[in-house]
């Protein structure tokens, strides 16, 4: 246990969920780019509150925490530990503060960012008492908060890190997946599709072929990971169910694919609910012309944006200090 009033720092990955194919089953963390989190913890005065939130951003997010992701995750961690440590008389009381590096809305988990930053790191100054699969438990009531549903494709990559398969939520149940060496193309188009949206748009019902499409996809896109299989991988990246629906919320959506794949692009295509997109390549340098072709597509129509060249994040939220 860390001592009382020691500040530690985290660092939490941005993460790709759906991977394509695997709609809130699929999802990876990313090297770049992250959150920076401190947190302390200190005893518990009568009266005061067991949370505190101090934004040190410029996005204006609340700190009330039950309007804060970071802040419902740290309520539903401390509900179970204090229920767990009921006999030790200590009241914790958190302070964590959060400077946001991933733009909120931007389709790359900056929710679960700050969600699984907050649980792991209240988890190591309190001595580690819970497992990473309760840890993607708790951080799943910020998603809840950010989206209306409590889907863990982005909290389990940022808490296990690398590529991970959620093959269950209720129970929960946390698949790591090893993955070959993969370079990530993203482009951050500067505009917001909120995750409750995207979600409303979708269809309700699939037609039978489609479903069995989609699951021959997502099978072959997991084989083609634990095989290192990169063409397997590349013609497992197809989504007929979700994306033709949300692609209609991104500007340029079928263009910038097709450029990227005759840039020698894998595949790839909406990070989370977007409006990020995201490319795997097999080299850098084929990872770099990727960005080179998303760059002057954006530039030609206009839109305003960030890229990232980045590879697959193998450790998820981290404690630096």
């Amino acid at each position: 246990m860390v001592a009382e009033n020691q500040w530690i720092k985290i660092k939490a990955p941005a993460t790709v969920a759906n991977m394509v194919c695997g709609f809130d089953i699929l999802g990876f963390a990313v090297n770049n780019p992250y959150d920076e989190m401190g947190m302390r913890w200190m005893t518990r005065a009568q009266n005061e509150p067991s949370i505190v939130i101090i934004n040190i951003d410029d996005y204006q997010l609340p700190t009330d925490p039950e309007k804060n992701v970071a802040g419902a995750a740290l309520l539903a961690f401390l509900e179970e530990y204090e229920e767990k440590e009921k006999d030790n008389a200590v009241k914790i009381k958190l302070e964590v503060k959060i400077n946001k590096l991933i733009k909120p809305g931007s389709g790359v988990g900056s929710s679960a960012a700050s969600s699984a930053g907050a649980v792991v790191g209240a988890n190591y100054l309190l001595g580690n008492v819970f497992s990473k699969d309760d840890l993607v438990r708790f951080a799943m009531n910020g998603e809840k908060l950010a989206s209306g549903v409590k889907h863990a494709d982005n909290i389990a990559p940022c808490i296990f890190g690398g590529v991970t398969l959620v093959r269950s939520i209720f129970p929960l149940e946390v698949v790591a997946l090893p993955s070959p060496q993969l370079y990530v193309t993203i482009v951050h188009p500067q505009i917001e599709v909120r995750t409750s949206d995207a979600r409303s748009i979708l269809r309700q019902q699939v037609l039978l072929k489609d479903a069995i499409k989609q699951w021959g996809n997502i099978a072959g896109l997991v084989a083609g990971l634990m095989k290192s299989d990169y063409d397997l991988i590349g013609r497992s990246l197809e989504d007929v169910i979700i994306e033709p629906v949300r692609s209609i919320l991104i500007p340029g959506f079928d263009d910038l694919k097709k450029v990227c794949k005759q840039a020698g692009a894998l595949g790839g295509g909406i990070s989370g609910s977007g409006p990020s997109i995201f490319m795997l390549s097999k080299t850098k340098e084929i990872a770099v012309a990727v960005e080179k072709e998303m760059n002057q597509l954006y530039d030609g129509i206009g839109l305003p944006h960030h890229t990232y060249v980045t590879t697959i994040n193998q450790a998820g939220v981290e404690i630096i200090a």
